[in-house]
């Protein structure tokens, strides 16, 4: 309860700075202005007590609780875009629209790993984002733990037909498969954890083979560090059934969010709509989402002047993603919002 207690008010105080640092940059606008424009004491003295700060919230938790995890390609990211659509013209932005964009579509699958040597211990793990599938039967393979790069430059020659770990904080699959490792798993980037695995995207390196690739927990990457200081041999089953499936249909609006940023005193902000598939959704980006959203809301409640505010929901977070299938920047937005001086449009 503490706990959730202490992450709401860390929220109230990131939407509250959001929105003085939003209306201080609006009052930016160096031409003349037809009318008085409000003091930034003014405006703060209105963000503190503005009445509707718990909205949302409310906005966070019904996003959540209706449509859940959505990861790029899939169904629910297709709901959650359509959701966020709908709430944004209901309330009372103008023109919001959609456009057709191709979008990766990969598929976790089973997955899991078992260390055989030197005792039986099953591993937390998580595939990363487009990580290819190991063989039908799995991997298994000993297993070579590193610290850093530099240490599997130096041990090339000790990598071939292992299953690398590294016991530092997110790398990529491509270095281990340059000497010759047939997977490779990775410390979660958590300072500390509780035999939690976290996931994320990472690339293949073009040219070099792809080799399945998944994060472990902080305790397992530490505990076979420390097998291998002790000169113990470790052994490691790894399955996973991931797939990448052709590219699928999204809705965006393509180069809006850099519209904003090209604008000599304009405000660019954004969020997005895609979250993982083993997670609820609020934090990554659910908040992010709903903050810029409320911020949006606050301006026009607000009648604060505004030479132009941005607002933008991508629907992949992470550009690199459509990039690589030479999208272009058309991964950019799913819906974007403007207000200027006062009124709320979009478009």
């Amino acid at each position: 309860m503490t706990g959730n207690k202490s992450r709401c008010q860390n929220s109230i105080s990131q939407l509250l700075l959001t929105l003085l640092i939003l209306c201080g940059l609006l009052q930016c606008d160096s031409r003349p202005h037809s009318y008085d424009s409000k003091l930034l004491s003014e405006i703060s003295k209105e963000v503190f007590k503005y009445s509707d700060i718990n909205r949302s919230y409310e906005r966070l938790a019904e996003l959540t609780d209706t449509i859940g995890n959505g990861v790029s390609g899939s169904k629910d990211l297709d709901l959650a875009i359509k959701y966020m659509y709908n709430a944004l013209t209901r309330d009372g932005l103008e023109n919001v629209h959609l456009e057709l964009v191709k979008i990766p579509h990969w598929v976790r699958g089973e997955e899991n790993a078992v260390m055989l040597l030197p005792r039986n211990h099953t591993l937390a793990i998580l595939g990363l984002g487009s990580s290819v599938e190991t063989p039908p039967g799995g991997i298994e393979a000993e297993v070579m733990v590193v610290e850093s790069f530099e240490e599997l430059k130096k041990r090339a020659s000790d990598t071939k037909g292992k299953i690398v770990v590294y016991n530092q904080p997110f790398v990529r699959a491509s270095k281990a498969a340059k000497v010759g490792a047939v997977a490779s798993l990775i410390r979660s980037v958590t300072p500390f954890g509780i035999n939690s695995p976290h996931t994320s995207w990472q690339w293949y390196q073009p040219g070099v083979a792809q080799i399945p690739t998944a994060c472990i927990t902080v305790e397992d990457a530490q505990m076979m560090a420390r097998m291998t200081r002790r000169g113990q041999r470790i052994v490691v089953h790894l399955t996973m059934r991931a797939q990448t499936l052709p590219d699928v249909d999204s809705q965006s609006t393509p180069l809006s969010l850099l519209i904003g940023l090209l604008h000599p005193c304009g405000v660019a902000q954004s969020g997005h709509l895609d979250s993982w598939d083993v997670s609820q959704g609020a934090m990554d980006d659910g908040g992010g989402v709903t903050i810029s959203w409320e911020a949006l809301s606050f301006i026009r409640d607000l009648e604060c002047p505004s030479p132009l505010l941005e607002f933008g929901l991508s629907s992949v977070e992470d550009f690199k993603q459509c990039m690589n299938r030479q999208h272009g920047f058309n991964f950019t937005l799913s819906i974007r919002a403007r207000v200027r001086r006062g009124s709320v449009q979009s478009g």
